[in-house]
């Protein structure tokens, strides 16, 4: 009999689930929006393999009412800061991301942001909305270079380099933060205090952790230049976003991009971030290409059918298991 598959949506791009479909008995989370977590672990009673979204909460509770038969639990993501990875590996359980088929897509939408928050493109779209543009005036939507300018990255990992290989075209200094990234040939180490001191703009790459969670505040923050600007397409917890408010509105630092916040979704109850002048805010999409997401999907499905083909997953999360083990003992 074919092995039971969970999967947390109904309609994702690509052809992943067709191919789950095809080799697996498919069963699909098929009501509006994301399932609350005891309809989700209703549905996993039994499944073999999982592939969920990465705010689709993976702990204990989920893994434990999946029971015995789970393998495999595959996102759709490269970020798994919803993942109890402790509690997967307790049950031999493998947790599957999908790096690298989306660097390039989420570091072309870093240097939008890039872009837009220091060039002050969202005020002037804006403004020509609104039909305030009236006179051509020298002094107005004045921005700040990108050409020239030295580029902060905190965390040099695909996405990070990636990042920095466009800010090479535009002629910016580069400078990077990270424990396992020496030099290169694009971008000099630093240590975080020496980056945020000389960096016109720092752009935050790196997973949300316990280690990461408001690595950027008020000190931080209060360390920047006038003139810099922040970037952040990594997770919204890795800011705090009080703080960072703050520091826009008193002029301590320049201008912000931001692809992320601590609270996501936000419906109608929206950050207060939002609308800010100086600050440019987009609802999550650094992936959101036609390609790229099909390519996550198509991933994450290939992730669960090697695993439960008896097969090494393809890109488990750093640090666990590419097969399934026995529980360890309680």
């Amino acid at each position: 009999m074919p092995q039971r598959v969970l999967t947390t949506r109904s309609a994702l791009p690509g052809r992943g689930l067709d191919r789950l479909a095809d080799r697996s008995d498919l069963m699909c989370w098929d009501g509006r929006g994301k399932p609350e977590p005891a309809e989700l672990h209703a549905l996993a009673v039994g499944v073999s393999g999982i592939l969920c979204l990465g705010n689709d909460r993976v702990d204990a509770a989920l893994l434990d009412a999946a029971g015995p038969s789970l393998k495999v639990v595959a996102l759709a993501s490269m970020g798994f800061d919803a993942v109890d990875r402790d509690a997967a590996a307790e049950r031999g359980v493998v947790v599957t991301h999908t790096p690298a088929v989306l660097a390039e897509t989420t570091a072309d939408l870093t240097f939008a942001l890039i872009l837009s928050a220091r060039r002050r493109l969202t005020a002037a779209r804006d403004s020509l909305a609104a039909g305030r543009w009236d006179l051509f005036r020298m002094d107005d939507y004045l921005g700040l270079d990108i050409h020239g300018a030295t580029l902060g990255v905190v965390g040099y990992g695909q996405i990070g380099r990636a990042v920095a290989r466009r800010a090479q075209g535009f002629g910016m200094r580069l400078l990077h933060h990270d424990p396992y990234a020496p030099d290169d040939d694009l971008s000099t180490a630093v240590d975080l205090p020496t980056l945020l001191a000389q960096a016109d703009v720092v752009s935050l790459h790196v997973p949300l952790t316990p280690g990461t969670r408001h690595l950027v505040g008020a000190a931080e923050l209060a360390a920047m230049k006038p003139t810099a600007t922040l970037v952040s397409t990594s997770r919204g917890g890795v800011v705090d976003e009080d703080a960072l408010l703050r520091a826009l509105r008193d002029g301590v630092i320049h201008s912000a991009g931001l692809d992320v916040f601590e609270r996501e979704p936000m419906g109608a109850e929206l950050s207060p971030l939002v609308g800010e002048p100086n600050v440019v805010t987009l609802p999550h999409i650094g992936s959101a290409t036609e390609a790229t997401r099909a390519a996550m999907v198509d991933l994450a499905a290939d992730n669960v059918l090697d695993v439960l083909s008896g097969h090494p997953a393809r890109t488990p999360l750093p640090g666990s298991a590419a097969l399934p083990s026995a529980p360890s003992p309680a």
